[in-house]
C-alpha cells in the first residue's frame, strides 16, 4: 500500500467510481475528424519556425512568435516585418494562405460535427453513466408507462435510487417531464444496457411492460447476467402479468414477485365493498409516506444472540417499542400473531410493526452476537 493510498484511507477519500461502459471509443470517433487539422497546424508551425530561422535568421523564440501570429493572420508589426527579404515575404504570404485554409477547414469540421448532434448526445450520456455509476442498491426500472410513473414516485418518496431504461427516443422528453434523476435510452434486455445501468451494484429490477415477451426476455437476460458475472447475491426481480397462467410462467422463469393489476384491482374493490373502514385504515397505514408507523420484515442472522430464545425473552417490545405480528420460518411456514413462547430460530424473519426508529433499533439488536446489556433493565 503506497503513501497516497494510506492518506486516502485515513481521510476516508473515495475515488470516483467509473462506469463499465465509458463511451470513450464513441467519443474518440466523433473527435477523429479534428485530427487532420491539428496535424496540419503543428506541421505548419514547424515549417514556419524553421523557415524564419533559415530565411530571416530569427532566434528560435522569435521564429515561433512570428510563425504564430502570421499563421493565425492577426497582423504584423512586432518584429520589423518591413525589413523582410523577397524570399521572406513570399514565405510569409504562403504561410498566411495555408493558415487561412487550415482554419477554414477546421471551422467547417466543427460546424458539421455540432450540427449532427452526435457529440452532444454522447457527452450527455457519458455524464449520465458516471452519475449512475455512483448508485448502490438501486432498482433498474424497465419501460416507461403509467405503472412506471407511479412506481418511481413511490421510490422517490422513500429515497430509493433507481434508473429508468426505455429504448424509445421519447425517453428524454418523458424523463424531463417525469423528473427522472437517472435514465437511459437502450434495449433493457441487452447486456450493454445492464452494464450501463450498473446492474452489478443494483438491488433488483422492475419490469412492468405491457408485452409479456418483453418481461420474459428481461427476466431470462438478468438471470443469465447473474451467472455470467458470478454475483454474490441474486437480484430481486418484480414483474407484471395480466393472467394467472402468465403469473406462474414468469415465476418459473425466475421472477421473485409477479403483480397482476387485474387481480389486485379486484381484491381492493372487493375489500372496500366488504370492509370499507378496514380498507381505509390499511390505506393510511401502508401507503401514506407521513405515517409515523411502519412495517418491515427483519431476518435473524445465524450468529444472533436471539437464536433459540423464546420471543418473550428477547424483550423487543420493551426495548424498541415495536411489536412482532408475524414470523416466517426458514421452511416458509408463516406464524401469525406469535405468542411469547414461540422460539426465534436461525434465519427466520420477524414481521415487525412500529416507528422507523424502533424498527432500526430492533434490526441493530437482532444483529448482535452477544446478549445486549439493555436486557438487564427490563
Amino acid at each position: 500500500m503506497n503513501l497516497l493510498t494510506r492518506i486516502r484511507k485515513f481521510l476516508h477519500w473515495e475515488t470516483t467510481p467509473k462506469p463499465a461502459i465509458t463511451l470513450n471509443s464513441e467519443l474518440y470517433a466523433q473527435l477523429l475528424p479534428f485530427r487532420t487539422p491539428l496535424i496540419l497546424i503543428q506541421l505548419c508551425m514547424l515549417i514556419g519556425t524553421l523557415g524564419y530561422v533559415y530565411i530571416e535568421h530569427y532566434s528560435l523564440m522569435d521564429a515561433i512568435f512570428q510563425t504564430g501570429y502570421t499563421f493565425t493572420t492577426v497582423g504584423f508589426g512586432s518584429l520589423k516585418e518591413g525589413e523582410f527579404s523577397a524570399a521572406g515575404k513570399i514565405f510569409t504570404i504562403t504561410l498566411i494562405i495555408f493558415g487561412f485554409t487550415i482554419f477554414t477547414i477546421a471551422v467547417g469540421i466543427v460546424v458539421d460535427v455540432v450540427n449532427k448532434g452526435e457529440l452532444s448526445k454522447i457527452l450527455k450520456e457519458r455524464r449520465m453513466l458516471y452519475r449512475i455509476a455512483r448508485l448502490k442498491k438501486h432498482f433498474v426500472v424497465c419501460y416507461h408507462n403509467e405503472y412506471t410513473l407511479e412506481v418511481t414516485k413511490q421510490l422517490k418518496r422513500n429515497h430509493v435510487p433507481f434508473v429508468v431504461i426505455d429504448p424509445r427516443e421519447e425517453i428524454h422528453k418523458w424523463a424531463k417531464e417525469s423528473n427522472y434523476p437517472t435514465y437511459l435510452q437502450a434495449e433493457p434486455h441487452s447486456e450493454i444496457a445492464m452494464l450501463k445501468a450498473h446492474l452489478a451494484s443494483a438491488k433488483g429490477l422492475i419490469t412492468l411492460s405491457d408485452s409479456m415477451a418483453d418481461n420474459i426476455a428481461l427476466i431470462a437476460s438478468v438471470r443469465l447476467f447473474e451467472k455470467e458475472h458470478e454475483l454474490p447475491r441474486p437480484y430481486y426481480i418484480i414483474s407484471s402479468a395480466e393472467s394467472v397462467s402468465d403469473v406462474e410462467k414468469l415465476k418459473k422463469l425466475g421472477a421473485d414477485t409477479v403483480v397482476s393489476p387485474t387481480k389486485l384491482t379486484a381484491q381492493r374493490v372487493s375489500a372496500m365493498a366488504a370492509r370499507p373502514d378496514m380498507e381505509n385504515l390499511l390505506e393510511e397505514f401502508l401507503y401514506k409516506s407521513d405515517n409515523p408507523l411502519n412495517m418491515e420484515e427483519i431476518e435473524v442472522p445465524k450468529y444472533s444472540w436471539a437464536v433459540l430464545k423464546k420471543l418473550r425473552e428477547t424483550h423487543l417490545r420493551d426495548i424498541t417499542n415495536t411489536s412482532v405480528v408475524g414470523i416466517t420460518k426458514k421452511d416458509g411456514k408463516f406464524i401469525t400473531m406469535p405468542k411469547g413462547d414461540v422460539l426465534v430460530t436461525s434465519e427466520c424473519k420477524l414481521l415487525i410493526v412500529g416507528t422507523q426508529k424502533g424498527i432500526n433499533q430492533a434490526k441493530e439488536l437482532l444483529r448482535r452476537r452477544e446478549k445486549p446489556k439493555e436486557l438487564k433493565f427490563v
